[in-house]
């Protein structure tokens, strides 16, 4: 009995990744994801082959030599080995190339785009991803942060720009790997499929804490994604209660206003992300938490702890305003 459940426990390991859908190649929504992905099962499969088929070319051979039989030299099963080595060699070649093109039509659908697609400018940065979404009316485009909302059925465009080190953006449930790289811009594109809530990450080490580089990107309807963007575009609301308004006050006093932008006050820093949302995201420091008052002022109160390394200082703040600050920031919707 031990002895099953140690056995279970041992394949529980490398197998628990397997049945999550949460962040997986497998599961695939997208339409680079999915050539992506039959890719990836054709290249198995036929490694699969010829891996078998080299194991009975092996034993085949370690069965004749263990047989003991003379080798005298014989012209004919020299050619006959001549042909087949010949043959195995070209079968390689052919291989491999067959490969080498499909894996680069497969890649270059990544950055195929149109006119019309969206737009949204992604940057990366330690540890956090900055968004602005782009159109041609200068006026109707906004920043956000860590969470892409895109509509189902619609390429986007994503130009990608890394402003301190490499990094690589990666949400393999709609498309492949691209990189974030300081002084050149790369573009792919996404194209959700399905509905749906896809986990990404940073899949390029970028420091310290590049494991809590994660992000989201909501798929949605057209209408649900226009009403999001309208929303996103408005000020920051004026705080109603008188907590979340002398929150309000200890922000723009403290040194948080130099770093974060929050749009209808005076904070206008750009070193940090923009906040003027913040409580309608889904998580905040880059997918580690969920959003919620809590979570917030634990941030606030002590970043360094909850993320060593980060960019963000530890304000100084006494309880009460470390409260009214918290209750602002979980205003902000």
């Amino acid at each position: 009995m031990l002895r099953k459940a140690c056995l279970s426990a041992t394949l529980a390991v490398p197998l628990a990744a397997c049945g999550s859908n949460w962040q997986s190649a497998l599961d695939v929504h997208g339409t680079s994801a999915i050539s992506l992905k039959h890719l990836i099962l054709l290249i198995v499969a036929v490694c699969c082959v010829v891996w078998m088929l080299v194991m009975v070319a092996l034993i085949w051979a370690l069965w004749h030599r263990r047989e003991g039989r003379p080798t005298p030299p014989q012209p004919a099963r020299e050619r006959r080995m001549t042909i087949a080595v010949t043959g195995a060699v070209i079968a390689t070649t052919v291989i491999i190339g067959t490969f080498t093109i499909m894996s680069f039509f497969a890649t270059r659908s990544l950055s195929v785009a149109g006119q019309d697609d969206l737009t949204i400018r992604v940057r990366g940065l330690q540890w956090w991803w900055g968004l602005e979404y782009i159109g041609p009316d200068p006026f109707r485009r906004f920043e956000t942060a860590n969470e892409i909302h895109i509509p189902v059925g619609r390429n986007v465009r994503l130009k990608l720009e890394g402003l301190d080190v490499i990094h690589s953006f990666w949400v393999p449930s709609l498309a492949g790997k691209q990189d974030l790289i300081p002084g050149r811009s790369n573009e792919l594109v996404i194209r959700a499929e399905k509905a749906g809530v896809y986990r990404g990450q940073c899949a390029e080490y970028c420091g310290m804490q590049h494991a809590h580089m994660a992000l989201l990107v909501i798929a949605e309807s057209q209408d649900d994604f226009d009403k999001w963007a309208n929303a996103e575009r408005n000020a920051a609301a004026q705080p109603v209660e008188e907590e979340a308004a002398a929150g309000l006050q200890t922000f723009l006093t403290k040194p948080c206003a130099a770093c974060h932008t929050i749009r209808g006050t005076l904070a206008a820093g750009t070193t940090g992300p923009d906040l003027t949302h913040v409580s309608s995201r889904r998580t905040i420091a880059a997918g580690l938490f969920e959003t919620t008052r809590g979570s917030l002022a634990a941030w606030i109160a002590d970043p360094q702890t909850i993320k060593p390394g980060n960019n963000m200082p530890m304000v100084p703040l006494t309880p009460d305003e470390l409260r009214a600050v918290s209750a602002y920031m979980a205003s902000l919707k």
